[in-house]
């Protein structure tokens, strides 16, 4: 399912990254950071795919959510376990978005 965001404007915080070969913990961790997010004041939704190259893209009210976000104390450690373990590469933008529309086809 595609995240409901509201009307722009908000802001996006996209997340690209290329994994390692070490798995362990990583799936538990990932899961716990996204409950973990889904229960930050500003947060908005989130959509995710992997396919070689990992991409999250959060959507956040305002640009104070994200701070509040990325200094969260277990969202730190889960950044500095990425850092030493899971991540060979990793590439984090930050945006507003102003125009956003979509589509459903019609069951």
């Amino acid at each position: 399912m595609l995240a409901k965001t509201p009307e722009p404007p908000y802001w996006t915080v996209i997340f690209t990254s290329l994994r390692t070969s070490d798995n362990v913990g990583y799936a538990a961790m990932a899961e716990s950071m996204e409950q973990l997010a889904r229960q930050q004041d500003g947060f908005l939704g989130l959509d995710s795919a992997r396919d070689g190259v990992g991409i999250t893209v959060s959507y956040w009210r305002d640009p104070a959510a994200i701070e509040a976000w990325r200094n969260n104390i277990e969202h730190r450690i889960a950044r500095q376990l990425g850092r030493e373990r899971w991540y060979e590469a990793y590439e984090l933008r930050v945006a507003k978005v102003e125009r956003a529309y979509g589509w459903t086809k019609p069951a």
